[in-house]
């Protein structure tokens, strides 16, 4: 299947989290009991959220619909998307913004603590007409698809745009939801591309008329079994890179993709 990118007119939908995000750069191991000297940087994050923003930052349209608490959290979670570009729409709830925490190994490699807060709240009934108008595709992290009542908001959106994208997310999400159930449901989504790292894409496997995307980190990516390799860039922090790949694949395909990345490692944080 030959990927179309949306370019700059069309708008690009995303359905999923929108979060605080503490990214830590640690300087060397975790040492017990005492200091550990790290970096910090705190800002709005959640996989949906970093798409939209990279999307927003390499020229093209972007709405995210995530479901938002009114607490300060949530507050500057918003206030930083949209003076990133982004067109916010979703249901403000009662409860708590999530907070994901992410440790970083001096861009090689990262660990996520996750609290997803009210992100996973968001239902089918709070979905309006006009968040989907313009929108030429929906990309869905696997994350709005493993956990109800979020799923069935994920899926009633797939149903509204015929061009759909998914990210695999996370090896341990899709073992707690089920691999099989999780393949079963991608099958029937029938989705025009699908992202994820080696791992995720060796626990899913192959989607019958689907590209599949696969993040090779460092070594850049494969497309249809296709390997092209990463631009050289010194790494600080990979925390995003594959959401700023993603973006960029959608608006522009692998050359995009793979700039973006670049750009996401070289500096601390997912957002651009």
């Amino acid at each position: 299947m030959e990927h179309m990118a949306d370019g700059p007119r069309g708008v690009i939908c995303v359905l999923g989290d929108a979060h605080l995000d503490v990214i830590v750069s640690l300087a060397g191991p975790v040492e017990p009991e005492t200091d550990t000297p790290a970096t910090t940087s705190v800002g709005a994050g959640g996989q949906a959220a970093n798409v939209a923003a990279w999307v927003a930052a390499l020229g093209g349209r972007a709405r995210l619909i995530a479901a938002r608490a009114a607490d300060p959290a949530g507050r500057m979670v918003a206030a930083e998307l949209a003076s990133r570009g982004v067109e916010l729409a979703g249901p403000v709830l009662p409860g708590r913004t999530g907070v994901v925490v992410s440790l970083s190994d001096a861009g090689r490699s990262r660990s996520m603590l996750t609290d997803r807060g009210v992100g996973t709240q968001l239902q089918a009934g709070h979905l309006q007409d006009p968040w989907f108008g313009g929108c030429t595709r929906l990309h869905l992290p696997a994350y709005s698809l493993l956990r109800h009542p979020v799923q069935g908001a994920a899926l009633a959106a797939a149903r509204r745009l015929p061009r759909l994208s998914v990210d695999l997310s996370s090896t341990s999400a899709l073992r707690d939801y089920g691999v099989d159930s999780f393949r079963a449901l991608l099958t029937g989504l029938r989705p025009e591309t699908v992202f994820g790292t080696e791992e995720e894409a060796d626990l899913v496997g192959e989607v019958p008329g689907t590209d599949m995307v696969v993040k090779l980190g460092a070594r850049g990516v494969q497309v249809n079994g296709a390997t092209h390799a990463a631009a050289p860039v010194t790494a600080v922090d990979a925390t995003g890179a594959g959401d700023a790949f993603a973006a960029g694949y959608l608006l522009g395909g692998v050359s995009l993709g793979l700039a973006a990345a670049a750009r996401a490692v070289a500096r601390m944080g997912a957002m651009p």
